[in-house]
């Protein structure tokens, strides 16, 4: 716990130089985030260091110091701390010119004039006519604005609302971990006369009125420069808690009322609002979780008359709530910096609480067409986009996907058909291909038939693809010839084709004119710095590929026969057969 000490200077200390009066501090760490600097000088101080102090600093860090301190019992703190393994290796003594608003303790001012350091007990010899620095007694009590009596009167007229927000502030201070339930047992009692010992108060477990405003302001000094405000939205329907010293409105785009960052805190407000049944709520749940502003990672949780949803990444925490209500689905969404975590919970915790609803739901015509659309937009927010976008094809009727080994390198999620999770159950690396398995069970419309008889030279093909990634949901054909039956160095495994294929083409069935499928579009390599034509490309071998999957007990089915498909039932059937495959990173 924060201890204040003022310092009483021995004569000897005394004449010194005014400048060497300056205080200093032992900065021991910084963090990138006011949560994460709370909890770094809470650990410290539990650890036993005394005179931890909390500053913002430039750059947005928070650093952690201790102090402050006279230059000689910094530089001996330092030393004692550093070698006790209390404080990293790393900590050094600064002046304190570049700390900002204090974050920690809550509450405490830290002194302006270097306190006194203890010296610990010593073993070896003192030295002669030094002085020992003079321990103060700690501050006096502060006078109680009310008695006992007093307070337990003032106490008695709260409400269940009010001693539950009590409770709240004191667990937020770190002196309470029991439940939030506005009843006043042994743990809330003795968690008060734990506050009211570190705020220097008398000790009675029960908070007068201007300790309770005390606690009070301390909790809600963390929402200082949120500017919350009750925000009624007639267009949506909507009434609700909005921190408006951080986003402002922006626009309507049906069916949200976007509120966008109005500063350097990168936040933003969705309000929710358009008319629907269950299906059409359950569509948004579904689109709501494409966009960039919620990523993958979170808690969902889908009920027939609203749904939650949580976003975490690297880069942002968003928490989307949605009801729906007499044919209205209404509701809203909080995206916030990571790493913010207090400030997030506690502007949430408020919009939560003040959520209404009134009458009207947001009317899609609100906005119109401009130039700025775009396919990778909803309502003007950005779809999450996957790291590359590629093709496979089913090759059973258990929905198991063949595509190729590049499509799927360095994923840390995969889709397919931009909807269904699926997991890789064999690879082969020689020959450049992977089986996926939906974690779903699908019912393909259609499946590969391998081709196992001898293709003629110069027959037309087809491959089928996504060129253009996931901007047609259907893929198309491309239609080429077969060059050779071998690689370029007489490689058996491989076909060569003429065709002028895409990137997302790669992983996709190569087809003969008769719809059986020949092999797997393998990705275009560079050799030796060489590039191949760009109607030069080439095929995994359908013996190959048979084998491969045999081995590893997957099914697949054959055909010898050759026959000929119009190129519109080859196109219809490709269709079905082929599917997006797309590889994600969270």
């Amino acid at each position: 716990m924060f201890r204040i000490l003022s310092a009483l200077f021995v004569s000897l200390f005394l004449a010194l130089p005014a400048a060497a009066q300056q205080p200093v501090w032992v900065q021991i760490e910084a963090q990138r985030t006011l949560t994460g600097a709370q909890d770094a000088a809470r650990g410290y101080a539990a650890r036993g260091v005394d005179d931890v102090t909390g500053f913002a600093l430039p750059g947005g860090w928070y650093g952690i110091a201790l102090g402050p301190y006279s230059a000689a019992d910094a530089a001996s703190q330092l030393r004692r701390l550093r070698a006790s393994g209390l404080i990293p290796s790393d900590s050094y003594t600064v002046d304190g010119g570049r700390f900002r608003t204090q974050f920690w303790p809550v509450g405490v001012t830290a002194p302006a004039d270097p306190v006194a350091v203890e010296t610990p007990a010593t073993t070896e010899t003192p030295v002669a006519n030094v002085q020992p620095v003079v321990v103060p007694e700690p501050d006096p009590i502060q006078t109680p604005d009310e008695t006992l009596r007093e307070a337990q009167a003032s106490e008695q007229a709260l409400d269940r609302d009010e001693k539950r927000l009590l409770q709240t502030a004191l667990q937020w201070a770190g002196f309470y971990n029991s439940a939030i339930d506005g009843s006043y047992g042994r743990g809330t009692r003795q968690s008060m006369r734990d506050w009211q010992e570190a705020k220097n108060h008398e000790v009675t477990g029960v908070l007068t009125t201007n300790q309770r405003a005390e606690l009070l302001n301390d909790y809600n000094s963390i929402l200082d420069g949120m500017g919350l405000q009750l925000v009624r939205d007639d267009a949506t329907g909507i009434e609700m808690q909005i921190p408006t010293g951080v986003v402002k409105f922006a626009e309507y785009e049906p069916p949200f009322a976007r509120f966008d960052a109005s500063g350097d805190l990168d936040a933003q407000v969705l309000l929710i609002s358009q008319p629907g049944d269950q299906t059409r709520m359950f569509g948004l749940y579904e689109i709501l979780q494409t966009l960039a502003i919620i990523p993958p990672e979170g808690e969902r949780r889908r009920r027939d008359r609203g749904f939650e949803i949580e976003g975490i990444d690297e880069n942002i925490h968003s928490y989307t709530s949605v009801v729906l209500e007499n044919g209205e689905i209404k509701g809203f969404t909080l995206v916030w910096p990571a790493g913010d975590d207090e400030r997030r919970r506690r502007i949430l915790t408020e919009m939560q609480a003040s959520f209404a609803t009134v009458d009207g739901v947001l009317d899609p015509a609100i906005s119109r067409p401009d130039e700025d659309q775009a396919i990778d937009l909803i309502a003007g927010l950005a779809v999450r986009k996957p790291v590359r976008d590629r093709s496979g094809f089913y090759i059973n009727t258990a929905g198991e996907v063949l595509t190729s080994v590049e499509a799927i390198a360095e994923c840390t999620s995969i889709t397919l058909g931009m909807e269904h999770i699926a997991t890789v159950v064999h690879q082969d690396d020689a020959l450049g291909l992977a089986v996926l398995r939906p974690t779903d069970r699908l019912s393909p419309p259609a499946v590969a038939e391998f081709q196992t008889g001898v293709p003629r030279l110069n027959a037309d093909i087809a491959v089928a693809g996504f060129p253009y990634g996931g901007v047609l949901t259907t893929p198309a054909l491309t239609f080429g010839r077969l060059a050779d039956i071998r690689g370029l160095n007489g490689e058996d495994e491989v076909k060569r084709l003429s065709i002028f294929a895409q990137p997302g083409d790669v992983g996709g069935p190569v087809f003969d004119n008769g719809g059986a499928v020949l092999g797997m579009l393998l990705p275009k390599v560079q050799t030796n710095g060489q590039s191949l034509p760009p109607e030069v490309s080439f095929s995994v071998d359908a013996d190959q590929i048979i084998t491969s999957l045999t081995d590893a007990g997957l099914a697949v089915q054959t055909t010898d026969s050759l026959a000929y498909m119009t190129p519109e039932v080859l196109t219809l059937m490709a269709a079905d057969m082929a599917v997006l495959v797309s590889c994600w990173e969270d």
